[in-house]
């Protein structure tokens, strides 16, 4: 009995439906349709937040939100538990994604409150054509909706963080075709291994260069504050094979940053400098080596002295200078200028001045410090028996490089005895300096 009055009542109420399509105006379905959506928006205790994949009136301009939410969502426990997962790994790649699929339910906390997140396939018309579309849709309680902003920029910085933990460091170079149509640089994929915890330096120095990293890192409202674009100037100087390549590559991935080596003899002109700055991205690292052997940079007064088209046709020191402190030095924000050189004392000293290259450090040859470094990295060993003559012969100024320390190191790493032996018969027949050796220049202005 049940049953059949259940089955009756749902006859009824299409025949109603019929009755309505067919003999109530179109004007009072409107009206009867509208008070319907308000009655249910009453009783709806839940407010959904669409993220589509594209915005605009044509649907082709990216979303941003879109993209924060695929890459936060993926970062969710609940994610790694729903119940189809999408598996993928993208050309070189380190680490394999997994992500969940499409109308997957994932949910987290946030502040207390249940946010459950959806991505669904939306098919749209875009100039008379049917294509797939993507969005996520965000479902939350109508009472917490005040919460709405403040949550969307947690998922859009926890995403940004991810990404830059995860994603693939680049190595840029000019390539010399015309910057100005964006056609500036090339680019290959960077997995120098050289790291902080590898690199042969100075234990004083690393700890400093590593703090100091950090606090222009998280400085985005302090130089916001003083009114200065937020960059870091370095000049690495010091004979060959003292590291200066290899600390390059160690702040790269300790800060998770592209690196743009910018070859000035390639450069014809100012504006072609500019053009290739401008396209540098943020979060990035602008290397000018050997910048001394580059091209001219000192002789300024010979150049004022040149006629003013001259000038225009030929990279200078002062369009050099107003990209590194000048109105080009604010366009793009999180960026380290490099300089290295064997010669500092070549340079012109309106590049060392305060405000270009906030740090100055010589990387000379080795002390003793840097020695136990590369000798524990090579041969696994904390002491050695010879261990106080090679102390003795570095700290009076016996002249070895890293680079010269290793490739003795590499060649006997099989006989920790015969290596150490080995440098040790290197630093007597080496020069020596007044006491260089035990030292490091190391200036934070």
């Amino acid at each position: 009995m049940e049953m059949e009055a259940l089955i009756g009542k749902i006859f009824s109420i299409i025949g109603f439906m019929t009755f309505v399509q067919s003999y109530v105006p179109p004007q009072v379905r409107q009206i009867v349709r509208q008070w319907v959506m308000r009655i249910f928006d009453s009783v709806n205790l839940y407010c959904c937040v669409s993220l589509p994949e594209f915005k605009g009136k044509h649907g082709w301009n990216m979303n941003e939100l879109y993209t924060d939410a695929e890459e936060y969502v993926k970062t969710l426990e609940s994610a790694a538990e729903a119940r189809n997962l999408t598996a993928y790994r993208g050309v070189n790649a380190r680490e394999l994604g997994i992500s969940p699929d499409t109308d997957q339910l994932i949910h987290e906390s946030f502040r207390g409150v249940r946010m459950c997140w959806t991505q669904h396939t939306i098919q749209k018309m875009v100039d008379k054509e049917t294509v797939e579309r993507h969005a996520y849709t965000l479902k939350m309680n109508k009472l917490d909706q005040t919460l709405l902003k403040a949550y969307l920029n947690h998922v859009s910085e926890k995403a940004a963080e991810h990404k830059l933990g995860k994603r693939e460091l680049k190595l840029y170079t000019n390539s010399g075709f015309c910057a100005i149509r964006g056609q500036g640089w090339n680019s290959m994929p960077f997995k120098h291994p050289s790291t902080f915890h590898t690199l042969a330096l100075d234990p004083f120095i690393k700890k400093t260069i590593i703090n100091d990293l950090d606090r222009f890192k998280a400085g985005k409202d302090f130089y916001r504050q003083i009114g200065r674009a937020w960059k870091r100037g370095y000049l690495l100087h010091g004979p060959p094979g003292t590291g200066k390549s290899s600390l390059i590559a160690a702040v790269a991935n300790y800060m998770k940053y592209d690196i743009y080596d910018l070859e000035l003899t390639k450069v014809s002109h100012n504006q072609e400098l500019r053009a290739l700055l401008t396209q540098t991205s943020e979060k990035a690292i602008i290397v000018i080596e050997d910048i001394d052997c580059s091209i001219d940079l000192t002789d300024r007064e010979s150049k004022e002295k040149a006629t003013e088209s001259k000038l225009r046709s030929q990279l200078t020191l002062s369009g050099l200078l107003n990209f590194t402190d000048g109105l080009w030095s604010c366009c793009g924000e999180e960026r380290i200028i490099i300089f290295t050189t064997n010669h500092p004392e070549h340079l012109d000293p309106a590049l060392l001045r305060c405000g270009r290259m906030d740090v100055h450090i010589e990387l000379s040859y080795c002390n003793f410090a840097v020695f136990k470094i590369l000798a524990f990295s090579y041969l696994r060993i904390e002491a050695h028996e010879l261990y106080p003559l090679v102390e003795e012969k570095i700290t009076t100024g016996a002249e070895m490089t890293p680079a010269e320390i290793i490739e003795i190191l590499m060649s006997k790493v099989d006989s920790p005895d015969k290596a150490v032996s080995n440098v040790m018969q290197f630093l007597k027949s080496s020069k020596t300096i007044e006491h260089k050796c035990s030292t490091r220049e190391f200036i934070l202005v």
